[in-house]
């Protein structure tokens, strides 16, 4: 096969779409691929060359996605890596314009696609160029001053493009990525996250065997040891589970992963976030960065097989767990992802087996034998899942993930997945009371409908449960339940396309050869029949219920509802379904039983009858000679009888029976054309009988009949969609049809039956245009020339019957021809349209009926609009048949879409994922042949733009600003349709459009105006005229929306126009991206696209360029470039100029100044009048354009920055007097880092010291490891000169100057910002910092002078807006004075420190935010020794009780803002902070508490536990809690509870120790409180010290008096117990549990069981592999059992029946026995008291323990609250016999039955097969005990 395709072609393809082979037409396609990849490659080529990225380049590129579409990657291997290499290089281009590049980078991906075609040795690509795009945009410098506009999609696509590109980079990349990104990776950091995900993007993980050394080997230890050692899920972990999952997916069985599996599932069950325990609470950044799902089932399933099993059982653990949660009745934000990853699991490991066993063997590392899935791997895996997913398809959220997980478990065991399903689905199909039950099992049958059928050697019994469903299906065939009926005919069809319906009972006698199955199933087969004609009879049962009489009164609509059409399309589908299948003696049955349904009734037509004529389309689809026989003649013969009186036929009104004939007789003409020939003398008579009816709704049904004849004798088309091909009528003897249930199509032999139109079949169809359509023509150009007169319905019907023969002949008509309109764009390389054969050749002797079609509607349109506008209804019909003459040719692409995406929908639910290979079934594959035959019909990328064309879109454009707003949207959807089909059209229309809004011109109406409007904002999908990207449109539409104000037809009055220009505005400004200025092509380029004209097969007919050639090409790109900045200015202008005009409405100066904003870029400065402007408005009236304006000026600022000198430095000079470490890598505070943190004693203080002193400004260099070449900033005398004087600047700096250093305008301009803007909400706004910065940055201290007074009055008043105003101004200010030199710096400070002060002393609690957003913002990104003054004057003394505890609790916040941003920078500060801090930790004030607890959770966050990283010289908190639990010693010491007793008010004179130490402990809780968010790793070690404590707080009872003390205690102990813990932590954890459960105090051994619950659960793997903290756990909650106190003693049980349901441990005979014996523990007899004495009230120990044992046999009950297992029967028996024992006792037992009772009510009927009957009698004796009644 490849062979002689290949000798056509000329090469060997890479991989071309099969289905073109199937196509009628398929020998014609080698010769056109062949000729249009030439061309592709030619052109292309050429237009590199010639240096024309715009309209060459991106026309072809075109052009080639368009080829991979319809032929897939059929070229050859050497032009393959060509294309690739030439995109790669288009989309590195540096100054690419984005939108260009994206649109490339899409057409790269998909070249990209199917890496097992290139292998490594094929192609090699560099991965820095992609870096430093992904770089540019993606952390772009200048995006957030709106200098750039970005796509919204371009993150995406560079990623995807990434991932394409990964496996083709070089095995040296490892080491040099690791080079470049370590340097970054500062745990503190933000560019820890970009470190993190640039790892995870680019990192290769496909590398051979034998290179893994130089591949993941280089990191894997590094990354997975920092994982493993994050506690607090930092949003960087993400990325990094996400790196793990590829590296394991990619390279199974290279990697160990057993050390890490109990922690893999730890975290994957802690990300899941379900609820667990009482009152727990969630950190709320555990919901915010959890794992993405998709990833988590990517690495489980990788890790799956091998040797070791472990993983197999963590999964089951891991299900065990959770499967609880599946259960419907729990719902929750969790559920999502809980079905995500059900859902996802066994797809993922489908397809690895897939992989393994399946795959066509590639390039790519194979897995080796011995981590293979073994059959015994599938089966645990498989098991494990069963229980959850049972659940999971009752589910509140649908049971479609269910459905879609059961498929794929059942490709692998289909005879242990499909029986318990078909055990629920039996009982579901006989209950009445429960749809919902019957919709769930049936979209599940679905789903594994195909293993079940074809059963195979593991499960042969499965196809003998096909019939018993189908019969008990029928029922839901139901018209009072809707969404029933549709999932039961889905059920249906699914089930019959997958089985012949044919008896083979015969069988039985003939044949000795069949097995016991086999008999089975010939036996049954003898039901088909009856199951066919239950099937009918429910089917018209259901048409009765739908008569329009019985469904609606007469009043309301004729038209279908949504629901009426979506049964109908169920119901006919499903039929023809079944007919397709069935013998022809059964179809024989079926057939008659129609007819005489469809004959002897007489139905309306709009619904009943619509049903039943689908149900007679159906039947002559399927066996066209047999139907037609039946149905023609009596149809024909009823029509003539009732039409044989005249009256009829002018009637308005017809008779019912004539309707419903005609009705019937178009719809089973819908056949193949041959077979429709033999009737074609009767057929016309009727045509011309009825085609002129009066009454409408009989000659539309007479046009659908025109129409339905025409199409079947002129399109191709299938015939047969039968599961086997050639049908089933041979006898049984010879072909055993039993043997094809389920039974694949077979690709290479579909035998598909075509319908390709005969010379027979056109020429009738060219007889009948010619009687009907021709007539008609005459008549309405009569009509049009005002010849003869018509009324309007005549009109109607005639455009009716041109549109119905339009859309039943239009592929036989050949299209619209015309002279191609050529000035609109000029290009050096040939734009021509490439033309598909689609196996119809034009007849030109005939008459071309398009075009005479097209003239008379262009007449008839012109007349209708001068003469009767109002006649709507005619101005539809032309709006569509002109549509249809520009694109129909013969399939419309809506219908299309829609059948390409069921086709998609019905694939999915059939596929077979496992075996591959396309096996589906028949019918899927024909559709698939035919969905390729559409789609090149439909195939319309780069038409010409012809003269006929544009006259036709000129009369669109007419219609679409007429006068009738119906008119004027359906015309323009159609205009937005052609836009999109010509090339360069819009071009030539958006001046036509335009003159609409033109002011000058005073004849448009407002309906012009308005439509106009609409034409250029577009439909939603289609192109927007107003924004295409492209500098000649925009500057004509942009000036023309703002200058469109001063027409005379624009009212601000009317909404729907002001609304309509916000559209506009709003779409423009969504979908604007930056234009290109420069499109210049670099030299690689060329020379790629050279060598890809000269070599392989097909080779390009274009000639190489020559010298002349290229030399113009350079020439015109930088003209083209040169021509670009005009415009750009030109725009600029235009839109200043409508500005300038005082009429213009304030609507339009926004738009205007909105536009101009947009104008702002990077690589071009704005022109100098803009720029006068922009700072002009800085003053202006409005809010709005203020806002505009501070952003355009700082963006401006950025323009106009001198840039500033670096130099590289490398790492051994930076650390002179000690050595660097190179070889291995050590993080954190080393000797050769030390010189980077702030040292009071070497601060630089006196100018020589600033200029010795080597800044670096960015945090996170040197605190990983050092880059090869740090660069930093060149000394002071090499920099641009600062402080210019007005002479030296240029233009655009002095229009800043001059308005800057104006008082004046500063006045003005300051009091506008201290403006409130909306009171409460305002916050410090980060584009006014950025406006000061750039100031400051840019002038130097020059504008100091002018602006003081300003901040002095500003920050003596305590206005929220004021100060909020100051502090934007200072921050401003800090980080301007980035190079100014030392003596500015000092000058500033004198200034800034004592504004600074008083600010701080004013703060208020309006405003505190904004001052820490301040000195944070203004401390961002420096070196902390530049900032020396700020700092020391922050640490003066932040907490001195001046203005009281609030200003204190400010400070605080302040100085934690500044200290927070410089890191690891500043121990010495941190130090000096915790020690002046220390001895104020028993603050009585809450407000500062929580601030302090705050602060010290900052000093405290270098004190990271990851791995290569030293012990911090920042403060550590083990030191911290050393000297913090001397000072609570008073609370340690004694057993009783702590209670809050403090006063808010500080009491003259000291308090007591043990006060002290609770205002102490207060604190501490504050800071435990906020670090579990917060920092990285969590000290469990000292936290553990301090727990104690927590337990002696914490009481059980939610008090409703509000106790600050207690609720933090209840908080930070649910926070605790959530943290993650390393294995060597836990048995400390459990020591220190152990001790506070022998406490005195119950609420502290009652709290333990509270923290063990979340503790367990949320560390379950970690402890489960460590079998002595199993037993530990267990001894303690057993011991917590046998509490003296109730409450304890009944939490335990919970707790217990919480860790049996999650499987931690398990119900084993011992711990049964255990219980068993406490329950027999007797009690002391009740002795009679003497009235008067003292009551016993402490419960006897007897007693405790024999309410133990009952406790824990009631914990075991109630831990399976959805099953019955096997022990439990005996249990409740056991516990039955407490009923009547003293209290605590009884109330247990009671509690327990009801609710085991309430828990297993709705299955009690499986349940109760369980007992046995004496147990049963017990049980029901129990449940309605006596004491219900008493």
């Amino acid at each position: 096969m490849k062979n002689a395709q290949s000798d056509t072609l000329g090469f060997v393809p890479q991989k071309d779409i099969v289905y073109n082979k199937l196509l009628p037409y398929a020998d014609r396609l080698d010769d056109e691929s062949n000729e249009i990849l030439s061309k592709i490659k030619g052109n292309l080529s050429r237009a590199v060359q010639l240096r024309e990225i715009w309209p060459g380049v991106l026309f072809w590129t075109r052009k080639l996605s368009t080829y991979m579409r319809l032929y897939g990657r059929k070229f050859s291997k050497e032009d393959h890596v060509l294309f690739i290499k030439l995109l790669y290089e288009l989309v590195t281009i540096p100054k690419l314009e984005i939108s260009m590049m994206q649109g490339l980078a899409r057409l790269l991906i998909n070249l990209l696609k199917k890496r097992e075609l290139l292998s490594r040795e094929d192609l090699e690509l560099p991965w820095r160029p992609l870096y430093e795009l992904h770089d540019r945009v993606l952390f772009s410098k200048t995006e957030h001053l709106g200098l750039n506009w970005f796509p919204n999609s371009v993150e995406n696509v560079l990623k995807t493009l990434v991932k394409s590109c990964r496996p083709y980079f070089s095995e040296a990349v490892t080491q040099e990525m690791l080079d470049e990104w370590r340097p970054l990776l500062c745990p503190f950091d933000v560019t820890m996250q970009r470190a993190i995900s640039y790892f995870e993007l680019f990192l290769p993980t496909t590398l051979p065997p034998e290179l893994h050394h130089k591949g993941f080997k280089l990191w894997f230890d590094e990354l997975i040891n920092l994982w493993v050692s994050v506690q607090n899920l930092p949003s960087w972990e993400v990325h990094l589970v996400n790196l793990f999952a590829r590296l394991a997916n990619d390279n199974i069985g290279y990697i160990d992963w057993d050390p890490y599996i109990p922690k893999i599932f730890t975290r994957i069950l802690r990300s899941l976030n379900l609820p667990v325990g009482t009152g727990q609470m969630m950190v709320p950044r555990y919901v915010t960065n959890a794992y993405d799902i998709s990833h988590v089932v990517l690495w489980v399933s990788s890790l799956l097989g091998g040797p070791s099993k472990q993983t197999q059982a963590q999964l089951s653990g891991l299900f065990n767990s959770i499967t609880s949660f599946f259960h419907p009745s729990n719902h929750g934000r969790w559920l999502m992802k809980l079905m995500k990853l059900l859902q996802r699991l066994p797809a993922s490991v489908v397809r690895r087996l897939h992989r393994e066993r399946y795959r066509k063997p590639s390039w790519l590392t194979p897995i080796p034998d011995s981590h293979k899935l073994t059959e015994e791997d599938i089966t645990d895996f498989v098991q494990s899942m069963m229980q959850p997913v049972l659940l999971a398809m009752f589910s509140k959220t649908g049971s479609l993930d269910a459905a879609q997980a059961l498929q794929n478990l059942a490709l692998m065991r289909p005879e242990l997945v499909i029986p318990p399903v078909l055990e629920k689905t039996y009982p579901a199909l006989e209950t009445l009371t429960e749809p919902h039950q019957l919709t769930a099992t049936l979209s599940c049958m679905i789903g594994v409908a195909r293993s079940l059928v074809s059963g195979g050697q593991h499960y042969p019994e499965g196809p003998t449960h096909m019939l018993p469903l189908l019969m008990r299906a029928l029922p839901g065939v139901d018209p009072n339940d809707f969404s029933k009926c549709m999932i039961t005919f889905q059920f249906i069809a699914t089930f019959v396309t997958l089985v012949p319906l044919v008896d083979c009972s015969s069988a039985l006698h003939e044949r000795t050869d069949l097995t016991e199955v086999e008999r089975e199933m010939c036996s049954a087969s003898a039901e088909f029949e009856d199951f066919v004609l239950q099937f009918m009879d429910r089917c018209f049962a259901l048409i009765d219920s739908s008569t329009l009489e019985q469904t609606r009164e007469e009043t309301e609509t004729e038209k279908m509802t949504h629901v009426e059409s979506l049964v109908e399309l169920g119901l006919s589908s499903t039929f023809s379904t079944i007919l397709t299948q069935c013998s022809l003696d059964i179809f024989k049955v079926a057939l008659e039983k129609v007819f005489n349904f469809a004959t002897t009734n007489i139905f309306e037509t709009r619904i009943a009858g619509r049903m039943v004529a689908d149900m007679c389309r159906a039947t002559a689809k399927c066996h066209p000679a047999e139907s037609l026989k039946m149905f023609v003649p009596h149809c024909c013969n009823a029509i003539n009888q009732i039409s044989a009186n005249e009256e009829v036929l002018n009637e308005e009104e017809l008779d019912k029976e004539f309707l419903w004939n005609l009705q019937l007789l178009s719809e089973v003409t819908r056949v193949d054309g041959d077979k429709v020939l033999p009737y074609r003398s009767d057929l016309v008579q009727i045509l011309q009988l009825t085609l002129h009816l009066k009454c409408k709704q009989g000659y539309i049904l007479a046009c659908n009949l025109l129409h339905h004849i025409l199409r079947a004798t002129a399109l191709i088309y299938p015939t047969e969609y039968c599961s086997v091909p050639g049908g089933f009528h041979q006898p049984v003897s010879d072909y055993l049809p039993i043997k094809d249930w389920g039974r694949p199509g077979d690709l290479w032999n579909l035998d598909i039956q075509w319908h390709v139109p005969s010379v027979e079949e056109t020429s009738f169809a060219f007889y009948l245009l010619d009687l009907i359509l021709h007539p008609e023509l005459q008549r309405l150009q009569r009509f049009a020339k005002g010849e003869q007169d018509m009324s309007r319905d005549d009109v109607l019907q005639s455009l009716t019957i041109v549109q119905h023969c339009l859309l039943g002949a239009g592929s036989l008509m050949p299209p619209l021809k015309g002279e191609p309109i050529s000035d609109l764009v000029h290009s050096m390389v040939k734009l021509d349209e490439t033309t598909l054969y689609t196996g119809t050749t034009y007849d030109k002797t005939r008459e071309n009926y398009r075009d005479a079609i097209c003239s008379v509607m262009t007449q008839l349109l012109h007349y209708i609009l001068e003469h009767s506008e109002d006649d709507t209804k005619s101005l539809f019909s032309i709006i569509k048949i002109i549509s249809d003459l520009l694109h129909f040719k013969g399939s419309h692409k809506h219908e299309f879409d829609s059948r390409w995406k069921s086709f998609n929908l019905v694939k999915k639910s059939m596929e077979n994922r496992l075996h591959g290979r396309k096996q589906h079934i028949r019918a899927l594959l024909i559709d698939r042949v035919m969905l390729q035959h559409e789609l090149r019909k439909l195939t319309v990328e780069g038409c010409q733009y012809r003269t006929i064309h544009q006259k036709l879109m000129k009369d669109l454009l007419r219609l679409s600003t007429s006068t009738y707003s119906q008119v004027r949207s359906r015309a323009q959807s159609v205009f937005f349709t052609a836009l999109g089909t010509y090339n360069f059209c819009c071009r030539d229309l958006i001046p036509h459009v335009l003159e609409f809004l033109n002011p000058d011109n005073s004849s448009v109406t407002q309906q012009q105006f308005k439509g106009a409007l609409y034409c250029l904002l577009g439909n939603h999908s289609g192109v927007c005229l107003a924004n295409l990207h492209d500098w000649d449109c925009i500057a004509l539409t942009w000036p023309a929306i703002v200058r469109s104000g001063l027409s005379s037809a624009m009212s601000l009055e009317k909404p729907s126009i002001v609304r309509l220009f916000d559209d506009l505005a709003d779409k423009i400004h969504r979908q604007y991206e930056t234009i290109g200025i420069d499109f210049t092509l670099s030299g690689e380029c060329c020379s790629v696209a050279n060598q890809l004209m000269t070599t392989g097969n097909p080779f390009p007919e274009e000639p190489v360029p020559s010298k002349e050639e290229s030399d113009e090409g350079l020439n015109r790109q930088k003209v083209k470039n040169s021509e670009a900045v005009e415009k750009y200015e030109g725009l600029i202008g235009d839109l200043l100029d409508c500005l300038s005009n005082r009429n213009m409405p304030w609507k339009f100066e926004h738009i205007s100044i909105g536009f101009l904003s947009l104008l702002l870029r990077d690589d071009h400065q704005l022109p100098p009048p803009a720029v006068t402007f922009f700072v002009e408005i800085l003053n202006h009236d409005s809010l709005y354009v203020r806002k505009v304006a501070i952003s355009a000026v700082a963006g401006i600022l950025k323009q106009i920055k001198r840039s500033h000198l670096k130099v590289p430095v490398s790492s051994s000079e930076l650390c002179k007097d000690c050595e660097v470490i190179e070889d291995r890598i050590v993080a954190g505070d080393r000797p050769d880092n030390q010189w980077l943190q702030y040292n009071s004693n070497k601060l630089p203080r006196s100018q020589e010291d600033w200029d010795q002193c080597m800044f670096v400004e960015k945090t996170h260099w040197g605190y990983y490891c050092w880059p090869r070449k740090l660069m930093i900033y060149a000394p002071q005398e090499e920099q641009p000169q600062q402080n210019l004087s007005r002479e030296e600047m240029t233009e655009r700096e002095q229009i800043i100057f001059d308005h800057f250093s104006d008082p004046v305008f500063i006045n003005q301009f300051v009091e506008f910002l201290s403006l409130e803007d909306r009171k409460g909400k305002d916050k410090f706004s980060p584009r006014r910092f950025c406006l000061f910065k750039g100031l400051f940055r840019n002038f130097g201290h020059t504008f100091l002078p002018v602006l003081k007074p300003h901040m002095e009055r500003l920050v003596a008043d305590s206005h929220e807006s004021k100060q909020r105003c100051v502090a934007e101004i200072i921050s401003g200010l800090i980080r301007g004075c980035k190079h100014w030199s030392f003596s500015q710096v000092e000058s500033l400070w004198e200034l800034l420190c004592p504004l600074l002060r008083t600010a701080l002393s004013n703060i208020t609690i309006e405003t505190y935010a904004d001052w820490g957003t301040c000195i944070a913002t203004a401390c961002e990104s420096r070196d902390p020794r530049k900032l020396h003054r700020l700092f020391e004057m922050l640490m003066e003394s932040p907490v001195n009780g001046e203005g009281g505890s609030f200003v204190d609790a400010c400070r605080l916040y302040v100085l934690q803002g500044g200290l927070a941003q410089q890191e690891w920078r500043v121990p010495e500060l941190l130090h000096r902070l915790l020690q002046y801090l220390e001895p104020k930790l028993t603050q009585v004030y809450k407000n500062v508490r929580e601030r302090i607890g705050s602060v010290l959770t900052y000093i405290f966050m270098i004190d990271v536990n990851l791995p290569l990283t030293q012990p911090t010289s920042s403060p550590r908190i083990s030191d911290f809690t050393e000297r913090i639990l001397l000072k609570l010693k008073p609370l340690t010491e004694g057993d009783e509870e702590i209670q809050n007793h403090v006063t808010e008010e500080n009491e003259v004179g000291e308090q007591d120790e043990r006060t002290q130490a609770i205002k102490l402990l207060k604190t501490v809780i504050k800071w435990l409180i906020a670090s579990a968010g917060r920092s990285f790793t969590t000290a469990v070690p000292e936290q553990l010290r301090l727990l104690p404590l927590l337990f002696k707080i914490a009481p059980v009872e939610n008090d409703d008096s509000y106790d600050e003390l207690k609720r933090d205690a209840k908080t930070c102990l649910s926070l605790m117990s959530q943290g993650l813990l390393y294995s060597d932590q836990i048995p400390t954890v459990l020591d220190v549990l152990k001790e506070i459960a022998g406490s005195s105090s119950w609420h502290a051994r009652y709290t333990v069981l509270t923290y063990l619950q979340i503790m367990v659960f949320y560390n379950l793997f970690t402890f489960m592999s460590d079998q002595k903290a199993v037993n530990d756990v267990r001894g303690l909650v057993i011991k917590l059992l046998e509490d003296e106190q109730l409450e304890v003693r009944e939490m335990a049980a919970t707790t217990l029946s919480g860790f049996l349901q999650c499987n931690f441990l398990s119900m084993d005979a011992p711990m049964q026995g255990h219980f068993e014996a406490l329950c027999k523990t007797r009690l002391p007899k009740k002795r009679k008291r003497e009235l008067g004495s003292v009551v016993d009230t402490i419960p006897s120990a007897d007693l405790v323990r024999r309410h133990a044992g009952v406790l824990g046999l009631s914990a075991c009950i109630l831990s399976s609250p959805y099953d019955v297992p096997t022990w439990m029967p005996q249990l409740l028996m056991d516990l039955s016999a407490h009923l009547n024992d003293t209290q605590p006792i009884e109330m247990t037992v009671k509690k327990t039955l009801s609710n085991f009772r309430r828990t297993h009510h709705d299955n009690w009927q499986q349940h109760k097969q369980q007992f046995t009957d004496d147990q049963l009698l017990v049980l029901t004796d129990l449940l309605v005990s006596p004491c219900y009644y008493a």
